[in-house]
């Protein structure tokens, strides 16, 4: 470990919900338990009292609103830079990333950070995705991540690479983890329609690359087959995306299973959710990062049924195989669910190997690595 203490500097445009959030909420609290300083900006959210509480310090900026008036933002956060002597910033998105790289140009390389980029998307290749890859490191969450570097990005030297998956606490989301009774019953008086059903969950954002469209007409086939089953959406609908949830409801009220399938928004709780399904899924239009639903029901021991690309697939591919399906395939989709709800027996879910420690350890290495190319700075 490094024997002074560093400050490290998280952006990312929101501390509302998600696994990009999350996994900020994680490695700040690993940098303030390790004795170093952990700050992270955003335009906060409900995670921020969860941030306060393990230890880091928040500083409220706009950086991922996509307008001019974002620019604003670089004088502010030049001032931050410099008056906590911040040793490495961290970007989690191309807005934020963008705002610090034309920060850190106005900074006299005496008191500039370092700067590292941690790559949480496939996004689509242009110039403005790029500053993903700009960094003086690049973390990639995933394999699929790193492929994604290397495909697209083929001027990113490997040896400005890091390749640290995203992890799972098998502490926190330990092998056969079922909540207690006086918890199930309050959620079943709350959604008395979920009682006695085989819950097939959809977790995370209400957004078309979620894809629960597919699950809804998955239900509508299941039930078709007599299955007693009930499609679950956990996760908050963004500002600007009613357009699409009035669509889904829509699509139940039209395929008529408006008993069959419930929204139950956002839950703090997400664990026993995963825990009394049959099934979760993962029905991602296009390719993401890395998982961290599917990792973390796994963990637990619900199955993952998944649409096989990006880092789904290095997820199932390890833990649970038979749950692969080929993108897009609804009919395949059912009958995979069909299967797996009528078994009368619990599939064999491998150990798992996406490690949060292993994850929280790697970066604050790279973060320490990192830093003592500034270290003369320091003793200045």
């Amino acid at each position: 470990m490094d024997s002074r203490q560093l400050t490290i500097l998280q952006l990312l445009p929101a501390l509302e919900s998600g696994g990009v959030e999350r996994g900020v909420i994680e490695v700040a609290g690993a940098v303030a338990q390790s004795g170093h300083r952990s700050l992270v900006v955003s335009a906060g959210g409900r995670l921020v009292d969860q941030l306060l509480d393990e230890g880091s310090e928040h500083f409220a900026m706009p950086v991922g609103v996509k307008s001019p008036v974002t620019l604003r933002c670089i004088p502010q956060l030049r001032r931050l830079l410099i008056e906590e002597r911040v040793d490495v910033v961290d970007i989690h998105s191309r807005l934020p990333g963008w705002v610090t790289w034309m920060t850190l140009a106005t900074m006299p390389s005496a008191v500039r950070p370092r700067f590292i980029s941690t790559l949480h998307g496939l996004h689509s290749v242009n110039a403005y995705s790029s500053i993903m890859c700009r960094g003086d490191y690049v973390v990639a969450v995933s394999h699929a991540v790193n492929n994604y570097i290397r495909d697209h990005y083929s001027w990113v030297p490997e040896s400005r690479v890091r390749v640290i998956p995203r992890g799972v606490d098998s502490e926190e989301f330990p092998r056969g983890y079922y909540p207690d009774a006086q918890w199930e019953m309050e959620f079943y008086r709350e959604f008395p329609k979920l009682k006695g059903q085989m819950l097939v969950t959809l977790p995370g954002r209400v957004t078309r690359l979620k894809g629960h469209l597919d699950l809804l007409h998955s239900i509508h086939q299941l039930r078709k087959r007599g299955l007693s089953v009930h499609g679950l959406i956990v996760g908050d609908c963004p500002s600007g995306k009613t357009d699409y949830l009035t669509e889904l409801k829509q699509t139940i009220h039209k395929l008529g299973i408006e008993d069959f399938v419930t929204w139950i928004g956002h839950r703090a709780d997400v664990k026993n959710i995963y825990a009394i399904s049959r099934a979760v899924v993962s029905l991602s239009q296009k390719p993401e990062a890395f998982g961290r639903t599917v990792a973390e029901s796994l963990s637990i021991g619900t199955p993952v049924l998944g649409y096989a690309h990006g880092g789904v697939t290095e997820i199932l591919n390890a833990q649970f195989p038979q749950g692969t399906i080929a993108p897009g395939d609804v009919n395949a989709l059912t009958d995979r669910a069909e299967e797996l709800l009528t078994s009368g027996h619990s599939p064999f879910i491998g150990s798992n190997p996406f490690d949060k420690r292993a994850m929280l350890q790697a970066t604050l290495a790279l973060y320490e690595q990192t830093a003592r190319v500034n270290s003369s700075r320091a003793a200045a």
